[in-house]
Formats: structure tokens, C-alpha cells, sequence
């Protein structure tokens, strides 16, 4: 580890990403401390914090803690999410998106481009209801102070016009991490506003335990829970299935290569911290908007999608299920993976090569990512049991653990590949065996 440490630093532009990364990073911090302008902060943060446990809880959590300060940053990168999944899901019932998504580079800017329109329209929508909302806060939390002390239509356009800036801006962040930094740039940002809200959460509970509300077995509870949901969530991120493979030897030219043994790595759960965030986005939206009409029809759907309500246990479970199946299907196609392997003379042991091959990948692709949905779900849910049955803080639950292990072990297995391909050993130390190339020199780990 210690080693993997120093060989970063070896790398200039290894060096460079991670520096660039950081520094976008601490950007987006200092954006999160700048108030809407015509909002009151002191008062819009005692609201927040009344409601921890509830919706205005997770909403805050995904926004980095933006909600809190009313900040310019306060829808966070949600709305990109939320296009980004519409878009995703457009492309499967819409040939025509399906056929730009085909076409390469140029397609996969031209998707972008979609999914950044998209989410301007959603940011203005969103950005609308939040401001009527701040001026419904004065009537509702008239005790603690006035949350908009001027409510008038340039309260409204200008908070609209804040509100879609700064999403977009948050965007703009994302997608240059991702493109010049290091990870993903849209769950670091999401990962950077959970970390950052640790230490106040660790205050609070200081205080809470200071105050007899927590016991001494409550607190060595949960950390035993959180230990252990950390140590769960690493064994599945880090969990295969390898099918062997087999290359046949081929002679080109003069030379004869191939004849080696290999295997072909299925991740246990293939995406990631995708599911629990598109389904916390998803559900979150509905929730939002009925949130802020003050009727009894809207205000049962409001209480209905309540993360501590059971209906609203059944649909995110429902939506983690659905998003792990739909982007293990989105991002690996077992038939081109089929149909390279036979170009190249492999194929699995006691598998026909082609069709029989693709259905065999893709029978153990469907089984484990069976097992992967129900770890993901498993761990999302464990906020709800916390909250209600020991009375712990929102945001020591599973989603945001489940969040940061997930963001931090993509992030330095993406710092091992640029290590790994330099010849520097990874974090975790030599990867075993490795494919020789011309000259006897290490080139790539087989199978990673």
C-alpha cells in the first residue's frame, strides 16, 4: 500500500489528474457555502435540520449539504441524473437514439449533448417548485424567522436562474473529472458532499450521546454495523466470477501466438453505485414536487414516498432491482463479447463458441447479478432500520456508506490501471501472472 502510494507521485500525469480532481472538488466546496440570493440561510438550516431523518434529510445528503445553506448548488447533480436515466431509458424503446448510441464517439457526444438539455429543463422545473416552497416555509416555520423575507416574482426568476446555473455548472464539474481528472467525476462530487457532512454528523451524535439520548451500547452498536457494512460492501465490489477461456494457437505470418489460458471476470455487481443512486433520483423528483402543493391528495403522496414509510421501502428496493439489471444489460452485450472471443480463437471449455457462448455468459451474467441486487438492496435499506428502530442520523446509513466504498474503490482501482500500466505495482501489490509482449516486457495482467 505504502508503496502504491509513492509510485503515484512517480507518474506526472497521473500525478496531474489526481491534482486537477482535487482541485475541481474543493471549487464545487466553496460553491456550496454561497447563499440563493433573497434567502434567509440561518433560518432555511434550522429547517433542515428539524427534518434529518426525512426526505429534506436525503435530499440534503445527495446535495453535499447544499440544501441546508439554500445554496446555489442546492439541486445538486441530481437533475443530470435524473436525465441521464430518461435518456438511457429513451434509447432502448426509441431506435433512432439506439442507432446514435451505435455510431461510436459522435454518438455517445451527441447522447451527452441530449442529456445536457435535458437537464437544464429539469433543473428550470425543479428550480420552480423549490422557490415556491421557500416562500410557503414563512407560513409553515413562521416561529423560526422568515425564510424569504422579499417573496415576489424576482424572488422566483432569479432563484430559477441561480438554481439552473449552479446545476449546470456542477455538470460542467462532473463531466471534466471525469474526461481530465480521475473516477467518475459525477459520483465523486456526490461522494465529496457525503464525506464532507461526516464530521458534523459525528458532532451531533457526540452530542446526542452527551445528552443521554444515545446509549453506550446504541453507539457500539452502530459502529459494529457500520464496520460490518463496510467490510460486506468491499467483499461484493471486489467479487467475480471468472469463466475460463481458452485462445487456441494462431500463426500469423511467421510467428505463432495464442495458447494461453485466461478467464473472462463478471463482477458480482456490474453497476456500481448506479442503482441506489437512479432510484433515490427517481423517487426523490415525485416526492419533491408533491412536496411543495399544500393539498390532502398531494400531501398522502408526499407522506407516501417518505424514505421511512414502507411503500417507499418497496418501490426503492423495486428500482435497485430494476437499475442493476438495466445497466448490467446497457453496458455489457454478452454476444459482442461472444463474437470477439471467437474472432480471436477463444472460447470457454465445454462451451460451442458463438451463440451457445453468449447464452452461457449471459445465464451466469443474469445469476450473479441476481445476487448482486439483493447485496445492493440489502445495504440501501439499512437507513430505514437505523432510523426507526435505534434513532441513528440519516446519513450513517447504508446508501451514503454504500456511496463513498463504492466511489473510493473505483477511484484507486482507476489509479492502480495507470500505475499497473506504467509497470508499478497497484496499491494491493503485484496482480499475478501477466501477458508478455515483444521483447519478454510486462505488459498488461491477464484477465484484468
Amino acid at each position: 500500500m505504502a508503496s502504491g502510494f509513492q509510485n503515484m507521485g512517480k507518474i506526472p500525469e497521473l500525478r496531474r489528474r489526481i491534482l486537477y480532481t482535487i482541485a475541481l472538488l474543493a471549487i464545487h466546496r466553496i460553491g456550496v457555502v454561497v447563499t440563493t440570493p433573497g434567502v434567509n440561510a440561518s433560518v432555511m438550516a434550522k429547517i433542515v435540520n428539524q427534518a434529518s431523518g426525512s426526505f429534506l434529510g436525503l435530499f440534503n445528503m445527495f446535495s453535499g449539504g447544499a440544501l441546508e445553506k439554500m445554496s446555489i448548488f442546492a439541486l445538486g447533480i441530481m437533475p443530470y441524473v435524473s436525465s441521464s436515466i430518461i435518456l438511457q431509458l429513451l434509447t432502448v424503446v426509441i431506435p433512432k437514439l439506439e442507432q446514435i448510441q451505435k455510431e461510436g464517439e459522435m454518438g455517445r457526444r451527441k447522447i451527452n449533448q441530449y442529456t445536457r438539455y435535458g437537464c437544464i429543463i429539469l433543473s428550470f422545473i425543479q428550480s420552480f417548485f423549490i422557490a415556491r416552497w421557500l416562500v410557503s416555509n414563512n407560513s409553515a416555520y413562521g416561529h423560526l424567522g422568515e425564510v424569504v423575507p422579499d417573496p415576489n416574482w424576482h424572488f422566483y426568476l432569479l432563484t430559477m436562474l441561480s438554481l439552473t446555473t449552479g446545476t449546470a455548472f456542477i455538470m460542467w464539474l462532473g463531466e471534466q473529472i471525469t474526461e481530465r481528472g480521475i473516477g467518475n467525476g459525477i459520483s465523486l462530487i456526490i461522494f465529496a458532499g457525503i464525506v464532507t457532512d461526516i464530521p458534523d454528523a459525528l458532532a451531533r451524535l457526540y452530542l446526542r450521546a452527551k445528552d443521554g439520548n444515545v446509549t453506550a451500547f446504541s453507539l457500539a452498536l452502530m459502529g459494529l454495523i457500520v464496520v460490518v457494512v463496510v467490510a460486506v460492501i468491499i467483499f461484493f465490489e471486489r467479487g467475480q466470477r471468472r469463466i475460463p477461456v481458452q485462445y487456441a494457437k494462431r500463426v500469423v505470418g511467421r510467428k505463432m501466438f495464442g495458447g494461453q489460458s485466461t478467464h473472462l471476470p463478471l463482477k458480482v455487481n456490474t453497476s456500481g453505485v448506479i442503482p441506489p443512486i437512479f432510484a433515490s433520483s427517481i423517487l426523490m423528483f415525485p416526492q419533491q414536487v408533491a412536496s411543495f402543493w399544500d393539498n390532502p391528495i398531494a400531501k398522502a403522496f408526499s407522506d407516501a414516498l417518505h424514505p421511512g414509510d414502507w411503500r417507499y421501502g418497496v418501490l426503492y428496493v423495486g428500482l435497485i432491482v430494476f437499475f442493476c439489471y438495466f445497466y448490467t444489460a446497457v453496458t455489457f452485450n454478452p454476444v459482442d463479447v461472444a463474437d470477439n472471443m471467437r474472432k480471436y480463437g477463444g472460447f470457454v471449455p465445454g462451451i460451442r463458441p458463438g451463440k451457445a457462448t453468449a447464452q452461457y455468459i449471459d445465464k451466469v451474467l443474469t445469476r450473479i447479478t441476481a445476487g448482486g441486487a439483493v447485496y445492493v438492496s440489502a445495504i440501501c435499506v439499512l437507513p430505514t432500520l437505523l432510523t426507526t428502530h435505534m434513532g441513528v442520523p440519516f446519513y450513517f446509513g447504508g446508501t451514503g456508506l454504500m456511496i463513498v466504498v463504492g466511489v473510493a474503490l473505483d477511484t484507486v482501482q482507476q489509479i492502480e490501471s495507470h500505475l499497473i500500466t506504467r509497470n508499478y505495482e497497484g496499491f494491493t501489490g503485484p496482480k499475478g501472472p501477466r501477458i508478455r509482449g515483444r521483447g519478454g516486457r510486462v505488459t498488461a495482467p491477464v484477465g484484468g
